[in-house]
């Protein structure tokens, strides 16, 4: 394929820029060096155990634990690293909040202070590293207040909480068969696939929308015991085929990376499902509202799907604190405004599917 048969990521965002006369070039410079960051990490991953970055981070203390009380690889930590040292120096960020960092991450003093906001999980699903399965990265790109803009203020965890319908852009890095950077300023859902060859992200998959209905659905079927009776009457509903009251067969799939969770639902259709449910009850859900299901919640609406926390508007919710967790449902928009539907209605049990029932199968 020749070059000029494809756009780059640079093209592209020059492109978008033209829309807006008087736009600067800042927000495109960003994009770029979060792309430059993706590139770093993808060829991290790449090299697995060779590159000797397998396994547990380690650290004085022992094993390594971040704010959400998960145990740390080394790939969470050098990936982290990464996005900080390619985005730091370059002028356009006001701060960063990352899932690997406590608090928000302030701009050292040597460096200018810009007026965006960067957000990010460096490595989603770097449980599944040591077994060589498809993980990726996610980010979201917030305007810092204008308070912080005029003073070049310290940020505050409060200058990050806002709702994911202020976000200016949000993308997702993929690390596979092939590295791709799936991205939105806010104008529709385009993919680009990292040549490694010309070392560009190349347009390959522009305009990206998500069928509105589906017959695959993804959750995790060992947390069933503890699900809310909506999200057991849809499993159920599905489960039954083609002669339940669907009357279709569905597939399930699970990869324990939301990435790619989310690229295959981007790609051909589906929904994803981590929803709030009663496994502990001091957490409202698993995954992190700012840096996983914002930035998420965006790329698929923005593709013509929906994303929601099973009974309510993700892009609505405003958030409380930096590592806020809730129940996140997307993708196909028919089939989540279905579960929307179910936590609105009274609970039938009649088609339960015995599978999922509060008794097991072996029941006396």
């Amino acid at each position: 394929m020749l070059l000029t048969q494809r756009s780059t990521l640079t093209q592209f965002l020059i492109e978008e820029r033209r829309r807006f006369p008087g736009a600067g070039g800042d927000f495109n410079a960003l994009i770029l060096d979060i792309a430059l960051a993706c590139k770093a990490i993808a060829r991290t991953v790449a090299f697995g155990e060779l590159g000797g970055v397998t396994g547990d981070h380690a650290s004085e203390q022992g094993g390594s634990v971040n704010v959400q009380g998960e145990t740390q690889k080394k790939l969470d930590v050098l990936s982290n690293d990464v996005f900080i040292r390619r985005t730091e120096w370059s002028g356009h960020l006001a701060g960063m909040a990352s899932e690997e960092m406590d608090l928000p991450y302030q701009i050292p003093g040597q460096y200018p202070r810009g007026k965006y906001l960067l957000v990010f999980d460096p490595l989603d699903g770097s449980s599944n590293i040591d077994v060589n399965v498809s993980v990726g990265s996610i980010f979201s790109v917030l305007r810092a207040p204008q308070a912080v803009i005029e003073t070049g203020r310290d940020v505050t965890q409060a200058d990050f909480l806002q709702p994911g319908s202020s976000q200016v852009a949000a993308g997702y890095a993929l690390y596979g068969p092939t590295t791709m950077l799936v991205l939105t300023v806010g104008d529709g859902v385009n993919g680009f696939t990292l040549d490694p060859n010309l070392g560009e992200f190349m347009l390959t998959h522009p305009k990206i929308q998500i069928p509105p209905d589906t017959h695959e659905f993804a959750i995790n079927a060992s947390n069933s015991r503890f699900w809310e009776s909506p999200v057991k009457r849809y499993v159920d509903e599905c489960l039954a085929g083609k002669t339940g009251p669907r009357a279709k067969d569905f597939n399930m799939r699970w990869i324990a990376s939301m990435v790619a969770e989310a690229h295959r639902i981007l790609m051909r259709g589906g929904v994803f499902m981590y929803p709030r449910d009663n496994k502990d009850p001091a957490k409202p859900g698993r995954l992190r509202l700012l840096y996983e299901a914002n930035p998420m919640g965006f790329i698929v609406e923005q593709a013509g799907g929906r994303a929601s926390t099973g009974e309510n508007p993700m892009m609505a919710v405003r958030p409380t604190a930096l590592h806020q967790r809730i129940g996140l449902v997307f993708g196909s928009k028919n089939e989540v405004e279905r579960i929307e539907r179910y936590h609105q209605e009274p609970v039938t049990t009649e088609l339960r599917n015995p599978l999922f029932a509060e008794r097991s199968l072996f029941r006396d």
